[in-house]
């Protein structure tokens, strides 16, 4: 069996990453992975502003710490002001451009205003207590972005702060990627669907809410096969029409060796196996192969796996364990950094902290194991009671995943490697 590091590496290797580009509304990229970095055609701000209500100043008019100026003008946000006369302020509110001439700006909370009327004109003058330095509450222009400057790199996924940063320089439409097509199917006539009357014998098909719901948290564009009969024929069936128009196949189920176990010999006959089986607990059983498509069969004659994605123009394979939290598992630790790289994202290691263990772990396995916990109040994590790869509820109780080492058991007040799930969900 291959470490989990040896499948890893096996994984991504193999990666073709996308290469098609679309043109979307800024509005519409949540989600998707930017194809080219994009910079900066402005300033921002695009010019000198008040973080603050109050009054902008010269600052050598307020030296004195109690000064008194008439106020010349009035500057909301979206006005451009006129020059500011020595001797004078200006009322500003915040975001509102700083006018020429003043050099500061003083809180209203340092203000006394008084009104004077003298029956033509009313005026209206403020009182500064407070001794004024050049530069106070003004954000300076390009303190945020240069114009010019790199705002989002490359194989960026975009999330609302992207999104939002973009729009802040004017960017109405983003070039991303395009959206990575996933089929999906399921193997095994026990499978039943929440809805329908529970033979006996018979279990609801949990996975592909679960498969499905995590494909759509990376942004894959799915097409669900559903529950596929368990037998040779159909699954090879299956197997040809999803290769047509998607990159990647993901089953659930049938990948081990028993007499009722299809996928592995409908791949081979479809395509091939690269990859089967890995030293990780929970979910040894996983396949990583490639389906040719139909259309190219009459192409290829004698050709090795390797070149196979090249010559014979495949759809990837992965086979995951019918187990729900074997299923679980492998996608995170296997599919989904194979997924994020297929589309074009460089950082996919999931972030990890040293924990204390507030248990203890004394049965070691030969495995490379993922143990569910959660993080407690003291600080440290507390283990779900069962781990069993059929306890679906461990995954909804944890709060993510201990990375032990094959053969590494645990002690109370251990530190430990933690990998909390909202790190690898998206």
């Amino acid at each position: 069996m291959l470490s989990v590091a040896q499948a890893l590496q096996t994984l991504l290797q193999a990666v073709r990453p996308i290469q098609e580009i679309e043109q979307v509304s800024t509005l519409a990229a949540n989600g998707r992975v930017l194809a080219q970095a994009q910079r900066s055609s402005l300033y921002a701000p695009p010019m000198d502003n008040t973080q603050m209500d109050g009054y902008a100043v010269r600052a050598a008019d307020c030296e004195s710490g109690c000064a008194r100026l008439r106020v010349s003008q009035r500057i909301p946000a979206g006005v451009v002001g006129q020059t500011l006369e020595p001797g004078t302020a200006a009322r500003i509110f915040t975001g509102a451009f700083i006018p020429a001439g003043a050099d500061a700006v003083v809180m209203q909370e340092q203000c006394e205003v008084e009104n004077f009327n003298d029956g033509q004109d009313q005026q209206t003058f403020v009182t500064i207590r407070h001794q004024v330095k050049p530069g106070e509450w003004i954000r300076r222009q390009g303190e945020d972005i240069q114009q010019g400057a790199e705002i989002l790199p490359a194989g960026t996924r975009l999330r609302p702060q992207e999104l939002g940063l973009a729009a802040s320089v004017g960017l109405a439409t983003l070039p991303v990627l395009r959206a990575l097509r996933v089929a999906v199917f399921f193997t095994g006539d026990e499978l039943t669907m929440p809805g329908e009357p529970l033979k006996p014998g018979s279990i609801y098909n949990s996975n592909r809410f679960l498969l499905t719901g995590l494909l759509q948290n990376l942004g894959c564009q799915i097409t669900d096969y559903g529950i596929v009969p368990d037998n040779l024929a159909a699954t090879r069936a299956t197997l040809r029409e999803a290769a047509q128009q998607h990159d990647l196949i993901i089953t659930s189920g049938g990948v081990s060796v028993g007499e009722e176990d299809h996928i592995r010999p409908a791949v081979e006959a479809e395509g091939n196996i690269n990859m089967w089986q890995i030293a990780v607990k929970p979910g040894k059983p996983l396949a990583f192969g490639e389906v040719r498509r139909v259309a190219q069969l009459d192409q290829v004659e004698q050709v090795n796996p390797i070149e196979m994605n090249q010559v014979a123009n495949t759809a990837f394979f992965l086979g995951l364990p019918g187990n729900p939290v074997s299923s679980f598992v492998t996608f995170l630790l296997f599919v989904r950094p194979f997924i994020l790289r297929m589309q074009g994202i460089q950082n996919i290691t999931p972030i990890s902290y040293l924990m204390r263990a507030d248990f203890e772990w004394k049965k070691a396995d030969k495995r490379n194991e993922f143990l569910r916990a959660k993080m407690n109040a003291e600080g440290g994590l507390t283990l779900f009671s069962n781990q069993s790869s059929g306890v679906l509820t461990s995954t909804v109780w944890g709060d993510g995943l201990i990375d032990l080492a094959a053969g590494q058991t645990v002690a109370h007040g251990d530190m430990v490697k933690f990998i909390p799930f909202n790190g690898l969900l998206y």
